[in-house]
């Protein structure tokens, strides 16, 4: 077992040869820490999702530093030269264009590979869009899943759907703009449209909004808008069952069967038999 002692009273950062994990601001530049600053300001070089989100931040505390991009697009290429400067002493500090590093972008590969080459690591925290939409929501916060950005492909797609219907712990999911009235659509098909969510735009910005209640009255309000700005949906777990009889249970299987028989895909069927029945898609796929 590998097991490294840090120091909790840390004068003399950065030291070297020391990956810094770096939190930044989701949106309000003033949500930066004064250890954030300190570190981004005197490491050797920072790494960067894309260098022109993180000069904003140096200039608007008026410094300089060396960077360097590093995104999912360059990343493998990128890691063997931040190890060797990271060996040879150099302090760097990885970034993401906003919040937590790792989290839905490549940092965690780096991180990763650090570790097993026994570099130290140190996280400087910082804000974090998907909690700071889950304690905004009112929604139960103790418990909670986070799935990031939904699958594109269908089917892996709608096996986390079905996940988030089924569950009992709140969940928090990233959406963007062009795609949050199918996200929404979807929940409505898996959740039904009474599950209560809230979802949060331009976190911690001067547009920053929390739309909530439910599926049906969040969809009703941004249907015909023009939507911008980063998306972030707090779902509330499941705590109610389909109070429907065992009779019914057999009778709608039957209908499922029947209907992927003829040649619907399950899918299919289900949404079809959740929109006859008034259920939800998530109960018509349980009963397959």
């Amino acid at each position: 077992m590998n097991i490294k002692s840090i120091s909790s009273h840390r004068n003399q950062e950065p030291e070297s040869s020391v990956l810094y994990i770096v939190g930044t601001p989701i949106g309000n530049l003033y949500d930066i820490s004064i250890r954030a600053l300190n570190i981004l300001q005197n490491v050797s070089l920072i790494a960067c999702e894309d260098t022109r989100q993180t000069k904003k931040i140096l200039s608007k505390f008026k410094f300089t530093n060396n960077l360097i991009s590093f995104n999912k697009h360059n990343s493998f290429k990128k890691i063997p030269s931040i190890i060797k400067d990271l060996s040879s002493g150099k302090s760097i500090a990885l970034v993401s264009d906003a919040g937590m590093p790792s989290i839905c972008d490549p940092g965690e590969d780096l991180i990763k590979d650090a570790r097993s080459k026994g570099i130290t690591i140190i996280c400087i925290p910082g804000p974090c869009a998907a909690l700071t939409a889950l304690v905004s929501s009112g929604l139960p916060s103790s418990r909670f899943l986070f799935e990031g950005f939904l699958p594109k492909k269908k089917s892996e797609r709608e096996k986390i759907l079905l996940e988030i219907s089924k569950n009992d712990k709140t969940t928090v999911i990233f959406e963007s703009p062009h795609r949050l009235i199918n996200s929404l659509k979807e929940l409505k098909e898996f959740c039904g449209g009474e599950r209560e969510i809230e979802v949060s735009r331009e976190l911690t910005k001067i547009h920053e909004e929390h739309i909530g209640n439910n599926i049906n009255e969040v969809l009703s309000f941004f249907e015909g808008k023009e939507i911008m700005g980063e998306i972030t949906i707090v779902i509330k777990g499941e705590n109610n069952t389909n109070k429907i009889s065992e009779c019914d249970n057999l009778e709608i299987s039957r209908e499922l069967n029947e209907l992927i028989n003829a040649g619907l895909s399950l899918s299919a069927a289900s949404k079809y038999l959740a929109k006859k029945k008034n259920l939800t898609k998530r109960f018509i796929y349980n009963l397959y």
